[in-house]
């Protein structure tokens, strides 16, 4: 660990505060590892090159008591999902990891929104198309259906957490690890446009640096 840590790229880095219940449910559901539940905080950390994150994975665990749900290590990044009842916890492992690479949450990349669509009043054969392959809830006839593309990947559990947060949507799908991440959001046409303004919103907050 300590002869590669300077070669440690942190793309992503964020903290959710209380898990909603849907997002909660919904890396239960592709999670290899401990479930986490909802009210629990969360911490997102991605990095290239991928397979450093087992090492991370050690120190974070070890810092704190604090539980992995998920951990990906793909062709070029691995990301990390840790997750407590207590914040503190949640954050002290965060920063213990953030220690080990040298690297402060100032140094992760800002994200970058890619597509931002808006499909109003669904078919139902787009809607069933959708859901042959989602893992969250399921898209109907009638809704309104809201794609949000971005990079780097991991923020994509942030933005699904922060549209729960905003509005009565579900959560139909979501993938945040590989090159982009993507959010599929559904709903009422009112309460989706709700949360589009204010996922948008949140992700232009997150403070980093510069990458594109």
């Amino acid at each position: 660990m300590k002869d590669s840590k300077s070669h440690i790229d942190l793309r992503t880095y964020i903290f959710l505060d209380s898990l909603q219940l849907q997002m909660a449910s919904y890396i239960s559901t592709v999670s290899r590892g401990f479930l986490p539940v909802g009210g629990q905080s969360s911490c997102i950390i991605e990095i290239a090159p991928g397979i450093e994150i087992n090492a991370l994975t050690d120190v974070a665990i070890k810092a704190t008591n604090v539980l992995p749900g998920m951990q990906i290590v793909e062709r070029a990044y691995g990301m990390l999902e840790i997750h407590s009842d207590n914040q503190g916890d949640t954050r002290m492992a965060g920063e213990a990891v953030l220690t080990a690479i040298s690297q402060t949450e100032a140094n992760r990349i800002r994200p970058r929104i890619l597509t931002s669509q808006l499909i109003k009043n669904v078919d139902d054969h787009h809607a069933q198309l959708i859901n042959r392959t989602r893992h969250g809830m399921m898209l109907l006839r009638g809704d309104t259906l809201y794609v949000l593309e971005m990079e780097p990947a991991g923020y994509a559990y942030y933005a699904a957490n922060e549209a729960e947060k905003a509005a009565n949507i579900k959560i139909i799908d979501v993938i945040g690890f590989g090159k982009f991440g993507r959010v599929y959001i559904g709903g009422p046409e009112a309460e989706v446009l709700e949360c589009k303004t204010i996922v948008e919103k949140r992700l232009a907050e997150i403070i980093g640096r510069e990458e594109y």
